[in-house]
């Protein structure tokens, strides 16, 4: 029957009123429910959305939570509907125990923007319980003496209802000796003394037997019962008596076991063992009151037994009853009532309602990160608590309400110096001594691209050897960044520049996840000797950041190119012939062998030594000129055929080296000799015949003649072309040869002649270099035509395909 009323009290019983009450700038506001204890899981309570004036559509987005304040979780919030629901049935008693109100306190918790409400659901009681009687069976001895009217104390029944649900009243079986007298405690309690109505006489009925039945004031109403067995003694006519009927005691809350509480005492005008007394508690003591305090049953003292905690309770009740040991004891009773004082016990607690982590680093000043809220158990100035932040921090708290605090940004964050922050808070009561209590949190910061890439250096110059294979790595340029994930991941790249109209990327390569920079073609000193671009480091973050870095390449010279021999010329083969007269002195200078290379520095620098001779006793060769003298006059003895084979070997690692081989002729004063080669006709006479001079200084002179007409009309009709300019180091032969014009002055194109001037431009534009040699007997000179290559090989066999050689005589 009770649980249908329950059903559809349930059904029908679930009454709202709203409880608003401003704060001005706080805006903090209690809403109150009452909904009947025992309610079904998942009956809905009440919206409130709706009473709160919230926009259900933005519920899901906004994060709304249930925070329950101290206790379980029994209700949820329907984050859609916004309807506050029934998550676990509520046992009243079991949350409640003894209080006459319920309260359940909660914090609704909406974020974006961060708002939060005050929930009181109350929680009334139903008639779920029974009335028990702690004692099922009482037993009383009861003197015959007694007189009618006599009070007897009985065993209270407990309902853990409340209100008009707990007990009401009580009944007793019919009896004509007994009557219950009904009486209301302080806390409203219901408890029934029997009292006798008449006398009893022993002899007549010794024992009584009745019925105590307690009915409770529920709809419909609950009962439960309790035997009582009257024993009816004889007589012992004077009952113990207190020095007061109630008592009042103050005692501070975490007073040591065993303090003395207070010392009771009765006196009982009986003799003997009928003014004996024997202190004992009331049945009315609740329990928890018998656990808490001891009483010593002979000298009536109460003690201490147990911690007590202002905060859980805040007075006590005692019930005592002295009982003398007469053979028909009697008994007094009084009441105790223990105030207790609170002391400063409770440590201030810190609670974080709301947590923004991780945030950015380039949030603004004064942005809410956190909501705190600090309490405190104790009460007056022991529960009132001032919040602050260990260390100085980048942040700050604002006081938002009472016992609410926000915690803010007050400085900018950089993330690249302090990545996460410890945060402590210290809680103080205001007690004596104060009281204290802490809290960390630890706040993250996310990275913003707000770091550009930096290199270790703002220029590199890398050296490259020539002749590198293409393809490879040359050197690695990277560039670092400060931030995260994809603000630090860096893309490189070499920014488009031309050289002489080609791309650098042409040249160059680089990866662009890694920075290594890689050459795409085979370099040659020869030809470049140096680059200059720059390499770019963008990071991937939104917007992107960039930086640059000048990047110098620096080709290095390797001994790559075989001396060439461009003197003395070779027409067939790679045998020169030359004619000297035997009747020459010592010291006198038999030919001059000039050889050049493409390299620099060491690498182009030329020695000269003799591999064969015919007689070594002979000839002398100068190591560094090539100039090739007699060290004696020709004996008899002599051969007329010399053959001197020269190396012409440059200074590189590994040398590279040349040979040309020199087949000498000596002539008597009276002989004539001619050479045989086709395309050169000298012809040697030691002052013999003036005629024959003349004769070939006439044809020297209509012979330059012809060659200076010839080449100024080539020069005339010859078209430029277009061709891109030869790199610095092969413009001319000079240039790189500076250091060895005192020792080849006579072999170079250095004159202040206008036709050799003109001659050397010709040639210069046709990609050849012009050597000139004097003949051997000085009336003209050698001239040689060289193509620019670098790849020569022997004097012997280049210099017979590429050689054009003009013999020009000269009038003196």
């Amino acid at each position: 029957m009770a649980s249908h009323y329950i059903e559809n009290n349930r059904k029908r019983y679930v009454w709202v009123f709203l409880l608003f009450s401003f704060m001005w700038k706080t805006a903090l506001s209690i809403t109150s429910y009452s909904i009947p204890e025992e309610m079904e899981e998942g009956s809905v309570v009440a919206n409130l959305a709706a009473d709160l004036g919230l926009d259900v559509r933005s519920l899901t987005d906004r994060d709304m939570r249930l925070d329950i304040i101290a206790n379980k979780k029994y209700v949820e919030v329907n984050k859609d509907t916004g309807e506050l629901y029934i998550l676990e049935k509520i046992d009243r008693e079991h949350l409640c125990f003894a209080k006459v109100t319920c309260f359940l306190k909660m914090d609704l918790i909406i974020e974006n923007p961060l708002e939060i409400f005050n929930i009181e659901l109350e929680i009334k009681d139903i008639n779920d319980n029974a009335p028990r009687f702690r004692r099922e069976i009482i037993q009383l001895d009861i003197f015959e003496s007694a007189s009618p009217g006599k009070r007897f104390s009985l065993s209270n029944a407990a309902d853990p209802d409340v209100g008009v649900n707990s007990v009401k009243t009580y009944r007793l079986s019919q009896s004509e000796y007994f009557t219950i007298d009904i009486q209301t405690g302080r806390d409203g309690s219901k408890f029934a003394d029997l009292v006798l109505k008449k006398a009893l006489d022993r002899e007549e009925q010794a024992v009584h037997n009745l019925i105590l039945t307690a009915i409770d004031g529920g709809v419909p109403a609950q009962s439960g019962t309790a035997s009582i067995t009257v024993r009816v003694l004889d007589t012992n006519d004077n009952a113990p008596q207190f020095d007061q009927q109630m008592y009042t005691v103050n005692i501070t809350e975490n007073s040591p076991i065993g303090t003395l509480v207070i010392k009771l005492n009765a006196t009982d005008l009986d003799f003997g063992s009928n003014a004996e007394i024997v202190y004992s508690f009331s049945p009315y003591t609740p329990d928890k009151t018998q656990e808490t305090f001891i009483l010593n049953s002979v000298s009536g003292e109460i003690r201490v037994k147990e911690m007590i905690d202002f905060e859980e309770i805040k007075m006590f009740e005692i019930h005592v009853i002295a009982t003398d040991k007469g053979a028909n004891s009697m008994s007094g009773d009084c009441k105790l009532i223990i105030f207790i004082t609170d002391m400063n016990d409770n440590y201030p607690e810190i609670s974080l309602k709301s947590f923004k982590s991780p945030i950015k680093e380039n949030v603004t000043v004064d942005t809410v990160i956190a909501l705190i809220s600090v309490s405190d158990t104790d009460s007056g100035e022991n529960g009132k608590v001032d919040l602050q932040l260990s260390q100085l921090l980048p942040f700050a708290l604002q006081k938002s309400s009472e016992n609410y605090y926000a915690l803010v940004v007050s400085e900018t964050l950089d993330r690249e110096k302090v990545p996460e922050f410890n945060i402590t808070f210290i809680v103080r009561d205001r007690g004596s001594p104060p009281l204290s209590n802490n809290k960390t949190i630890t706040l993250e910061l996310l990275d913003v691209n707000d770091n550009p890439p930096l290199f270790p250096k703002s220029f590199y110059t890398i050296s490259v050897m020539e002749n590198n294979a293409p393809g490879s790595m040359i050197h690695s340029v990277t560039a670092v960044d400060p931030d995260l994930n994809e603000n630090r991941y860096l893309v490189y790249s070499i920014i488009e520049e031309y050289i002489q109209n080609i791309s650098m990327s042409k040249y160059f390569s680089i990866n662009p996840e890694n920075g290594k920079l890689y050459a795409l073609q085979t370099f040659d000193f020869e030809k470049e000797k140096e680059f200059l671009f720059h390499v770019e480091a963008k990071d991937s973050g939104v917007p992107p950041l960039s930086s640059n870095v000048t990047v110098h390449i620096l080709i290095l010279d390797q001994n790559d190119n075989t001396p060439v021999i461009v003197s003395p010329w070779c027409a067939h083969g790679s045998v020169a012939e030359e004619l000297i007269p035997r009747s020459t002195d010592k010291g006198y200078l038999v030919a001059k062998v000039i050889a050049i290379d493409a390299d620099s520095v060491q690498n182009s620098r030329i020695t000269y030594q003799f591999l064969q001779t015919t007689d070594a006793s002979l000839f002398s060769l100068d190591q560094y000129n090539g100039e090739i003298r007699t060290m004696r006059m020709f004996s008899p003895r002599d051969s007329r055929k010399q053959r001197l084979i020269v190396l012409a070997k440059d200074n590189g690692d590994p040398a590279l080296s040349s040979t040309v081989t020199i087949k000498l002729s000596t002539l008597d004063p009276a002989s004539k000799a001619l050479s045989g080669p086709t395309e050169v006709s000298l012809e040697y006479d030691i002052f013999s015949d003036l005629n024959l001079y003349l004769v070939i200084g006439l044809g020297s002179v209509s012979f330059l003649f012809l060659i200076t007409i010839l080449v100024i009309i080539v020069l005339k009709c010859q078209k430029p072309h277009q061709k891109q300019p030869a790199p610095s180091c092969r413009n001319s032969f000079v240039s790189q040869r500076n250091s060895m014009n005192s020792q080849i002055a006579d072999s170079t194109l250095i004159s202040n002649d206008a036709y050799w001037y003109s001659l050397f431009l010709a040639e210069s534009r046709k990609g050849n270099m012009l050597v000139r040699q004097p003949a051997p007997n000085g009336s003209g000179y050698i001239v040689s035509s060289i193509p620019r290559s670098t790849g020569m090989t022997e004097t012997s066999t280049s210099a017979n395909s590429t050689l054009q050689v003009t013999y020009v005589h000269l009038l003196i």
